[in-house]
C-alpha cells in the first residue's frame, strides 16, 4: 500500500469497511487485518487512529448508537403526523439494517466490546437498549397527544416491539424483512394501545 497518501476520513473509511466486512463475512471474520485490507489502507492506519481493535469496535459501536439517538429524534418530531403504525414501521425498518443486525450480533459476541460501551454510558445491551428508547420516547410522545392509550405502558411495548421486529430480520433468509412483515408485527404488538 503506498503511503504518504492523505486520507479524507480515516475513520469513517474504516467504519464503512468494518460495516461492510460484518455484512458480507460475520463477526468471525471481522479483524484489524480485514478492516484495513476492506478500506484499501495499511495496516498501521487503524492504530494510527485507535489504540487497539476493540477501542476501535467500540468507536464503531458508538457511531452506529449517535445514528440511533439522531434518529430517535426525528421520529419524535413525527408525533401527531401520519399513523402510529406508518412512524413504526418506517423507524424499524431502517433501524434494523443489515449493519445494524451484524452489529447488534458483534456486540453480543465480544465481552470486551461490551465492557467498553457500559463504561462509555450505552444501554446493558448496547443498540438493542438505545433503539428501544427510541421507540419509547415516541410512544410517549404519540401518548401525550391521545394517539396512544393513556395508561399504555410504553417502557413494556417498546422493548416488545424492538424485540419482534428483529427476529423479523434475523430470521430472513433472502434479505432483509419486507415492511409489510413489520408493518404486522407494530400493528399486533400496539393493538390495545392504538386510538
Amino acid at each position: 500500500m503506498p503511503t504518504g497518501v492523505a486520507l479524507r476520513d480515516p475513520r469513517q473509511q474504516l467504519f464503512d469497511a468494518a460495516a461492510r466486512v460484518l455484512v458480507r463475512d460475520g463477526v468471525g471474520e471481522l479483524t484489524s487485518r480485514a478492516v484495513t485490507a476492506e478500506a484499501g489502507v495499511a495496516k498501521g492506519v487503524l492504530h494510527r487512529h485507535f489504540a487497539d481493535f476493540d477501542a476501535f469496535l467500540t468507536e464503531l459501536v458508538l457511531d452506529r448508537i449517535a445514528r440511533i439517538e439522531a434518529r430517535a429524534a426525528d421520529l419524535r418530531d413525527r408525533a401527531g403526523s401520519g399513523t402510529v403504525t406508518g412512524n413504526l414501521t418506517e423507524a424499524l425498518v431502517s433501524g434494523f439494517d443489515p449493519v445494524a443486525v451484524a452489529m447488534i450480533v458483534l456486540v453480543i459476541a465480544r465481552d470486551e466490546l461490551r465492557t467498553r460501551l457500559r463504561a462509555a454510558g450505552t444501554a446493558r445491551l448496547p443498540l438493542v437498549g438505545e433503539a428501544a428508547a427510541m421507540v419509547a420516547g415516541y410512544l410517549r410522545a404519540e401518548r401525550e397527544l391521545g394517539r396512544i392509550a393513556a395508561d399504555a405502558d410504553v417502557d413494556t411495548l417498546a422493548p416488545t416491539l424492538i424485540g419482534a421486529a428483529h427476529l423479523r430480520f434475523t430470521e430472513e433468509e433472502h434479505g432483509p424483512a419486507a415492511p409489510e412483515s413489520v408493518r404486522r408485527v407494530v400493528e399486533t404488538v400496539l393493538a390495545a394501545a392504538l386510538r
